[in-house]
């Protein structure tokens, strides 16, 4: 049976790739397809889609993130793999084909998974609060395999203001390399570039044209290895980005107005979901509204459906149509306006703002923050100087703050985002495969397992 690579290309669409011959040779022989994607078109819930076949009200990934009521707290970035619901795609090839192997580099909800080869980002956490870059692999053994070859995992180009093309380079040499000296019947890639240029400026900026091209050339010697094996392969995306202009402070709304609430330690303002009639948790363009009091839910949905920027308010009916009605998601859901998209700010003065808000930070924010993509463009030659006096510090063992990442400022300088459903084929998701057997002009995101299957010989 042939073996399949699948390419996860971040905000790969028909516009990126009029930069990209090489991807685009791999339909050549094969075919190109429009891919539909789901509300919220975000990672995690969109590749647990394409794993399991489910929407996420069948596989409970309603986001990057979310409030867990049972926890009484917002998280974001998860990875245990037990969070998905349903069966996946290698659960359902290991039923007709005992024993098919599978690679896992770097997409979502790694940790547990039951698979033969694992590598994801994991930074290491010293015990003095320093983080340093890393990735966990299993079997562990493979960890030393990779970074005596490949060095350690570029962690600061995997996200933040550094976030480049180096970790894709990475990501791609690793996938190569696992490919070569384990063969594994499935190889699942993530490759995040188009992700940090599409977002810092929009899709239609010179510099995202050059992303494009750059991942292009990263992506040919695996695309290569990949042919040399033999292998079928599939490139894919999870959303496209388009253009933005307009943050959304929806949390401040909801503060302004006596249902979100904070509690303050050492001057500063924390998010306090124990005791908030009303809070967001804020998802690129989707924002889920959790309510603690059934009553207040009409008069939450009317408050946000005025606010500017905000397109639809979906509630109990609006969730279960996009197929979003799980207990993990708000009480209503909010999807922004073509060219808007919510923070998480819910602090009124920036004095009063918690420090990890100008930090790369992902995991305390209650929220998802593209403006750690910038240095603080506010004043970026003191964030500048503020991160190498950071590193210096680093480098000494010392404790050290990246304190780098603008609040206002940073918010008004995105210019890409994604979440809503697509507007325009030329920013919409696409597919494409190198073996013309499974021809569609389009795949709905629920139709790709039984599309891999079929590829990996392990359908019906």
């Amino acid at each position: 049976m042939t073996s399949l690579l699948v390419l996860d290309v971040v905000g790969l669409t028909p516009r990126a790739l009029e930069h990209m011959p090489r991807l685009r040779a791999v339909a050549d022989g094969g075919f190109q397809a429009s891919l539909g994607t789901v509300l919220p078109a975000v990672t995690c819930s969109v590749q647990s889609t394409f794993l399991t076949g489910l929407l996420p009200a069948g596989h409970g990934i309603v986001g990057n993130g979310w409030y867990f009521r049972d926890l009484g707290e917002v998280l974001l970035w998860r990875q245990h793999n037990a969070l998905v619901a349903g069966e996946r795609l290698w659960e359902a090839a290991r039923r007709v084909r005992p024993g098919y192997t599978v690679a896992n580099v770097c997409w979502w909800y790694a940790m547990g998974a039951d698979v033969d080869w694992t590598v994801t980002p994991r930074p290491i956490y010293h015990a003095d609060g320093r983080k340093d870059p890393d990735c966990y692999t299993d079997p562990p053994e493979l960890h030393d395999a990779l970074t005596a070859r490949l060095g350690d995992f570029p962690l600061f180009s995997y996200w933040g203001a550094g976030a480049g093309i180096a970790s894709s380079e990475w990501i791609c040499r690793a996938t190569e390399q696992i490919m070569r000296t384990h063969g594994p019947d499935l190889t699942l890639a993530y490759v995040p570039h188009l992700d940090y240029d599409l977002q810092r400026h929009g899709p239609s900026d010179p510099r995202a044209a050059a992303a494009a091209a750059d991942l292009d050339r990263v992506l040919a010697p695996l695309l290569e290895a990949a042919a040399a094996r033999g292998s079928t392969v599939v490139a894919l995306s999870e959303y496209g980005i388009t253009e933005v202009s307009r943050p959304v402070d929806v949390n401040r709304l909801l503060r302004a107005e006596g249902l979100l609430r904070v509690h303050t330690q050492a001057g500063m303002e924390y998010l306090d979901p124990w005791t908030s009639r009303a809070f967001a948790v804020a998802d690129h363009q989707v924002a889920h509204v959790y309510v603690r009091d059934p009553a207040d839910v009409p008069a939450v949905a009317e408050l946000c459906a005025a606010l500017p920027g905000v397109a639809e308010v979906l509630d109990g009916g609006g969730k279960a149509r996009h197929g979003l009605d799980h207990p993990r998601a708000g009480e209503l859901v909010l999807v922004a306006e073509p060219d808007a998209w919510f923070t998480y700010y819910y602090w009124l003065d920036d004095a009063r703002a918690p420090d990890f808000a100008r930090l790369v930070d992902i995991h305390r924010k209650p929220g998802y923050d593209p403006a750690e993509l910038f240095f603080d463009p506010a004043g970026p030659g003191a964030a500048k100087r503020r991160a190498a006096a950071a590193l210096l510090r680093k480098k000494l063992g010392m404790r050290y703050m990246m304190s780098v990442v603008g609040l206002d400022a940073g918010a008004r300088a995105v210019r890409g985002s994604h979440g809503r459903l697509p507007a325009d084929p030329r920013d919409a998701p696409v597919l494409l495969c190198s073996d013309p057997a499974a021809a569609r002009e389009h795949f709905a995101a629920t139709e790709v397992k039984d599309l891999l299957l079929g590829l990996a010989g392990a359908g019906g």
